[in-house]
């Protein structure tokens, strides 16, 4: 709505960041929504400096700014207009609760812009927590084809959240303002010590912002993106607050999250999973949790000890005592060790592709893997990718891909991966018949069988280059963990 600060600038900067398909056009809009306003709030008086607003724009990376009139955006008058409701339940707590209408407004007019602009991609600010949960219901209940990105709160030295209402406060204000992120900090303090209960991280917060003579509207603990509420930390929690300082209404948050996030990255043989799976993890900075080579390593020292790689009684005993070991190695392939042999190259032959399907299949082998797979997770922070991994390993997974490509394009790929390893390349249809056959085998097992989690997004990777779809699963992880929540220097 104008009246742009450092917030604004960096949403720009985030936009004009080059993508794998070049540097996008980035265009700001600028206009002061009288929706969203209810009875008695600073609609009149909100700070309007449109010639300030376009040179901060400029320095940031605008190429363009559309600051349209009311009459542009609402030519038949506000009284005579097909408005946009998003769900109620997101509106019942936080600041729906006590501005009604506030959010059908703003759901309104953004849906009116994405009309009139038609992007590619919105940026929004993490700081309207609330507001960005909406919009992105809203964009896809709505069927825009249209990616709406967050962005984390930028703050000013002392901590206070950037605003355009941070221009109503004075300077004794502002100071007494700052007792608002402080608060929120020594809540997250509590819960990084051990507290997880509502009531006590509340307690925290509300008694140093009554301590500080702010006036408060709403304080409360709920999921993140359903924003229904919490009596304890559970998975992504929100801890948010509202409070009037002098002439301010002023809104702030804190994400907490009982451990850091895990991916899980599921689909198809030959779909690219390890590649980018690798890359992401490097990416976020988290772990990566290779669980096929777990299977492969054991497919290999099943043909090593001569055993029929279809016969689950003779596959069992050698699961006890097993010593599988997944390292960092290189760039390439993490460093796997099967009872002290490194395994990291031979796991990739032809011959282990052929049977690790059969392994797999034991009930006996997806228990034991599973067991140290999910040991392995419970502390969080890793990216895993497998065939079970959102479904059987990790249901509770924060974001969840069904990676998966047409049988043609990842024979296609399994032909290039074996001629770079300097293995024998058979025929494309053989390779293809090889994986239609795998497929079917993974899908129909009885336990843990291939499929698609519900809750799982899928991308079908068939003509994206390794890049796209890197970033097509980062932009899918930051749609359900905040740059805030988990936010790392990616150079």
């Amino acid at each position: 709505m104008g009246a742009l600060h450092g917030g604004h600038q960096q949403l720009l900067r985030r936009a004009a960041v080059a993508e794998a398909a070049g540097p996008p056009a980035v265009l700001l809009s600028v206009f002061v929504n009288p929706l969203q306003f209810g009875p008695g709030e600073d609609f009149q008086c909100y700070p309007r400096d449109l010639e300030r607003d376009a040179q901060l724009a400029q320095q940031a990376g605008a190429e363009a700014l559309f600051a349209p009139s009311l009459e542009e955006i609402y030519p038949h008058g506000e009284a005579d207009l097909t408005r946009v409701q998003p769900p109620p339940a997101l509106q019942a707590r936080l600041c729906g609760r006590t501005r009604p209408g506030h959010f059908d407004g703003v759901a309104t007019v953004v849906c009116r812009l994405l009309g009139l602009v038609r992007p590619d991609r919105l940026v929004m600010g993490e700081k309207d927590w609330q507001q960005l949960v909406i919009l992105r219901r809203v964009v896809a209940d709505l069927g825009w084809p249209v990616l709406v990105q967050g962005c984390a709160t930028v703050r000013t030295e002392g901590g206070l959240a950037c605003s355009s209402r941070n221009r109503y406060l004075s300077f004794d204000q502002q100071r007494q303002a700052l007792a608002l992120p402080a608060a929120l900090a020594a809540a997250a303090a509590a819960h990084a010590g051990g507290v997880s209960e509502a009531t006590e991280l509340l307690t925290v917060a509300e008694r140093q912002l009554r301590a500080a003579g702010l006036r408060l509207d709403y304080l409360e603990l709920v999921q993140a993106h359903n924003l229904q509420p919490l009596s304890r930390v559970a998975g992504l929690a929100l801890l948010a607050a509202a409070v009037h300082c002098g002439p301010s209404r002023l809104i702030d948050h804190v994400f907490l999250m009982s451990r850091p996030p895990i991916v899980a990255i599921d689909g198809p043989a030959g779909a690219g999973k390890s590649t980018v799976t690798r890359a992401l993890a490097r990416r976020l900075g988290l772990v990566y949790l290779d669980t096929g080579a777990m299977y492969r390593a054991l497919t290999w020292w099943v043909q090593q000890q001569g055993v029929d790689a279809g016969d689950a009684a003779a596959v069992a005993p050698l699961l006890e005592g097993l010593d599988l070991r997944l390292g960092s190695g290189d760039d390439d392939d993490p460093q796997v060790t099967v009872n002290g042999h490194d395994v990291t190259v031979a796991i990739r032959s032809p011959e282990v592709t052929a049977q690790v399907s059969l392994v797999a299949a034991h009930s006996c082998v997806r228990e034991a893997l599973t067991a140290q797979q999910q040991a392995m997770g419970r502390r969080g922070g890793l990216v895993a990718e497998g065939r079970d991994i959102g479904t059987a390993v990790f249901p509770e997974a924060d974001c969840k891909v069904f990676l998966t490509a047409s049988v043609a394009e990842r024979a296609r790929r399994r032909a290039q991966d074996l001629e770079q390893r300097g293995f024998p390349v058979p025929a494309l249809s053989a390779l293809e018949a090889q994986i239609a056959e795998r497929d079917h085998q993974d899908s129909t097992r009885e336990v843990a069988p291939l499929r698609q989690a519900e809750d799982a997004v899928e991308l079908v990777t068939d003509g994206m280059t390794i890049e796209r779809v890197i970033e097509a699963l980062e932009d899918l992880f930051r749609q359900r963990v905040p740059e805030e929540a988990w936010s790392v220097d990616r150079g």
